[in-house]
């Protein structure tokens, strides 16, 4: 894989690892999260989304389409996208940049150079390049690639993960990570399946495959990582056995255990998309609820439970 398929970078960010970091996300997924904050990230091509507040109405988008595979009505610009055949007409056609290709082609050494703009502050604040998506392991040649090149720059490497890939991709790419960054939804295979649209088997060997290797080699640090979802993952029984899952197997070398609460900024990413949103009328969790959850983890790993993201106010 020469080139690697890239949605978004954010710069200066704080929480996807260890100090101030460059964020680069790849697009594709094999998981269907029904929570996804990246709805844009899951289909491992190049996609349209469209923004209303940046339309001025030229129409330029829909006479540029050869497939009539866009529309307009009184709530703006449609996509059959199930016509559209991805040439991009329309997004290389729009004069205010409102109808957009999400995804762009990078070849390692470009992707390099661009990740370590912001070198200075990965010396000044201990950070360095978080991968994340989507799940960068559906592009693993191309990631043992960027993160090869990354460590011989002398830069910080984190790799963000559901975990579900094959593990001669993880085994490839564990000598160029410095840290993991985990997911574990849930432990229950059947819950797992229904919120997520995929058996946890594999991620929970995988996992138990990265911890082996750390607990040998010495070189990597773990942090796991569960989003707090109101009627999903935010349950007692769900932390419960999470807890008792990383007591039992994890603790010995795993540094961070991050309850991620849920938020909805991602809602305006759906609308753009044309997608429909199971959780866009749900509210923050209320601190109470965060506070009952997080000391449930404690039980099993005090020392090491972190709450990130924003809380609602209690009733």
């Amino acid at each position: 894989m020469k080139e690697g398929l890239v949605f978004d970078i954010h710069r200066g960010t704080t929480h996807d690892g260890p100090g101030m970091r460059t964020t680069v996300f790849f697009k594709g997924c094999p998981l269907h999260c029904t929570w996804c904050q990246n709805p844009e990230s899951i289909c491992a091509q190049r996609e349209l989304m469209w923004n209303a507040g940046k339309c001025i109405g030229c129409m330029q988008c829909i006479k540029v389409c050869a497939v009539k595979a866009l529309t307009a009505d009184e709530n703006g610009i449609k996509a059959d996208r199930a016509a559209c055949r991805k040439c991009f007409a329309c997004a290389a056609g729009c004069p205010s940049k409102a109808m957009q290709a999400v995804g762009n082609s990078w070849e390692v050494s470009a992707l390099v150079k661009e990740a370590c703009k912001d070198r200075m502050f990965f010396i000044d604040f201990s950070g360095g390049v978080t991968v994340s998506g989507g799940e960068p392991l559906l592009q693993s040649e191309f990631l043992v690639n960027f993160l090869g090149k990354l460590k011989k720059e002398g830069v910080n490497t984190a790799l963000d993960t559901s975990g579900y890939g094959r593990q001669e991709a993880i085994d490839k790419v564990y000598p160029f990570v410095d840290t993991f960054l985990y997911d574990i939804k849930f432990i229950n295979e059947e819950i797992h399946r229904k919120h997520t649209g995929v058996s946890n088997k594999i991620i929970l060997e995988n996992l138990k495959f990265i911890a082996d290797k750390i607990r040998r080699q010495k070189d990597s640090k773990l942090w796991i990582r569960t989003p707090l979802i109101p009627g999903a993952t935010a349950t007692e029984e769900n932390i419960e056995e999470i807890g008792q899952f990383i007591r039992g197997e994890l603790l010995d070398i795993t540094e961070r255990w991050e309850l991620c609460t849920f938020n909805y900024v991602c809602k305006d990413k759906y609308v753009k998309m044309g997608q429909s949103w199971e959780y866009a009328e749900y509210t923050l969790l209320d601190s109470s609820t965060v506070k009952n959850l997080a000391s449930i983890a404690e039980k099993y790993a005090e020392e090491i439970v972190v709450v990130s993201g924003l809380t609602g106010q209690n009733e």
